[in-house]
């Protein structure tokens, strides 16, 4: 973990260290920040499966050089036969099985589309080294790693597929320093090395997914693959005091993260980790999310624009008006689910990068393609079945996304990279993160590993209630009692709070990044 800025070449943070290591090996080879990110992202895939893999979803924001910010949608579409009918005698989609199976996986066409803009030149077979090595001779299981396995191992070791042949190959879930081998998994990177990422989607390993897809009785069709690509898509932004922050448009709920913290910025706040700083985020985070779950969800779908919103000033001072600054909105609302990774990178040109992906649950749908190794997500489970609505069930439609990497320029030339996993919890720990560190000065990393709050679920959690970490003040906690938010006490540095990070690059060249002791991860500089 590194507390002050110095100046570094490049820095990489990452959940799982050597995730981590993988991406600054690409910096020390004159790799760019997104030749690392794409590394981290394989690596992770290998290294850390219980929360993303190839076949998931995935997101970036990259801030170049010259003061531009990219953004890169790599959501995957709903199969052409995922409709109604094949839920027949069903009232929601299955979390788990062939049926959850219903989107394609994007996160592989979010590393063509990032490469191809990038003025990198790293060949691919060098940017997956890493991961194809560790897929082939194994990694130790972590601690995190092995509690989700023995967790969740019931619900996945009887899915069709590979998921016992590969996670519980002595007929048990594995645990802490067991080496879990992928070899099917490092031989489908290898061939993504040698044909290219596009293959993934319309070559012959295309057409292998395709095949067992179909053969374990999931709706995605060689044909959904084909049609699939990545976006490049206007990132949504809102400039409050001393920044401009940047984070992606829907599916995600990336104008959540926004309007929290355009809410905030217009609250008396009092003093870091006082009742005006958590009880302000809080109520944020509640009007944030009554609009998020109104409106939010494939932009085709959509009636409103969310960058409008967050142009409209007016209207956001209507948003935080509704706020109580002495107390809480009565709550429970409706919670989102989610596994995660968030990972971030910077080089010596000024290339910044914020990414997340993920195949949602842990384990994604718990099918585990054989032919190639591959856990595909169960994003699409999320779909209402439904005629018509929020985020109802349709061939070709994108579904909601909890995903959102974040992007912060300051007025200053500091530029911020940073993000989190857990589902509904991302917004709030972007929040708690960016606060302590730009508006009340603290050094990142104890912005970081600063107590956390959570309102609602995440991931492994049903309660709706707000969860404190301990180490909030006794008369702090008091306080949020008395103006009526229902308080749930978790130990510290607990996981239900995310695996965060972030990274800052100065205007003088100097980088500073944190890790998050709540995973497994590390922060690599050189």
């Amino acid at each position: 973990m590194l507390h002050t800025p110095r100046a570094y070449r490049g820095m990489v943070t990452a959940p799982h260290h050597l995730a981590s290591q993988a991406g600054l090996d690409i910096l020390k080879d004159d790799g760019t920040a997104v030749e690392a990110c794409v590394a981290v992202a394989a690596t992770l895939a290998v290294v850390y499966p219980h929360m993303t893999g190839i076949g998931g979803d995935g997101f970036w924001l990259i801030a170049e050089p010259d003061g531009t910010v990219r953004a890169i949608d790599a959501c995957g579409k709903a199969a052409s036969g995922a409709d109604l009918t094949l839920y027949a005698g069903h009232t929601v989609i299955p979390w788990r099985g062939p049926l959850a199976t219903n989107t394609v996986a994007g996160t592989v066409s979010g590393w063509e589309a990032a490469l191809a803009g990038d003025s990198g030149m790293l060949p691919l077979d060098r940017l997956l080294r890493a991961a194809i090595a560790l897929a082939g001779d194994g990694v130790a299981i972590t601690r995190g790693g092995a509690n989700v396995a023995a967790a969740k191992g019931d619900e996945l070791r009887y899915q069709p597929g590979a998921y016992a042949a590969i996670f519980e190959p002595e007929g048990r879930p594995l645990r802490e320093g067991d080496r879990l081998r992928q070899p099917a998994l490092g031989e489908t990177l290898a061939r993504l090395a040698r044909d290219g990422l596009g293959s993934f989607y319309r070559g012959e390993l295309g057409c292998s997914i395709a095949a067992d897809l179909a053969a374990l009785g999931s709706p995605v069709t060689q044909d959904d693959l084909a049609r699939h690509t990545a976006s490049h898509v206007a990132p949504l932004s809102l400039s409050i005091g001393g920044a401009r922050l940047y984070n992606m448009p829907p599916p995600t709920q990336g104008i959540a993260s926004l309007l929290i913290l355009g809410l905030f910025d217009r609250l008396e706040a009092g003093g870091p980790d006082e009742f005006a700083h958590i009880h302000g985020l809080i109520e944020a985070t509640k009007q944030a999310f009554i609009w998020r779950d109104a409106h939010c969800s494939d932009p085709a779908y959509m009636t409103v624009d969310a960058q409008a919103l967050l142009d409209d000033g007016a209207a956001l001072d209507t948003m935080a008006a509704r706020i109580d600054p002495a107390r809480a909105l009565p709550w429970p609302h409706p919670s989102a689910l989610g596994d995660t990774t968030w990972f971030g990178a910077a080089d010596a040109r000024g290339q910044v990068v914020s990414c997340i992906q993920s195949t949602y649950f842990e384990f994604g749908s718990g099918i585990v393609l054989p032919g190639s190794g591959i856990t595909w997500q169960n994003r699409g489970a999320s779909f209402r079945l439904a005629a018509d609505g929020w985020n109802a069930l349709k061939p070709g439609r994108r579904p909601f996304h909890t995903l959102n990497p974040a992007l912060a320029r300051f007025d200053d030339g500091r530029v911020m990279a940073y993000g989190t996993m857990g589902g509904e919890g991302q917004p709030q720990t972007q929040a708690a993160l960016f606060t302590r560190y730009a508006r009340y000065g603290a050094p990142l990393q104890e912005a970081l590993c600063a107590p956390r709050w959570l309102l609602g679920r995440t991931w492994g959690e049903e309660s709706t209630t707000l969860k404190l970490e301990a180490g909030f003040d006794a008369g702090l906690v008091a306080a949020l009692t008395k103006a009526g938010h229902e308080i749930e006490p978790v130990a510290p540095l607990n996981s239900v709070m995310g695996h965060a990070g972030a990274i800052v690059r100065h205007p003088d060249g100097m980088i500073e990044g944190a890790g998050d002791p709540r995973s497994d991860g590390a922060v690599a500089a050189w």
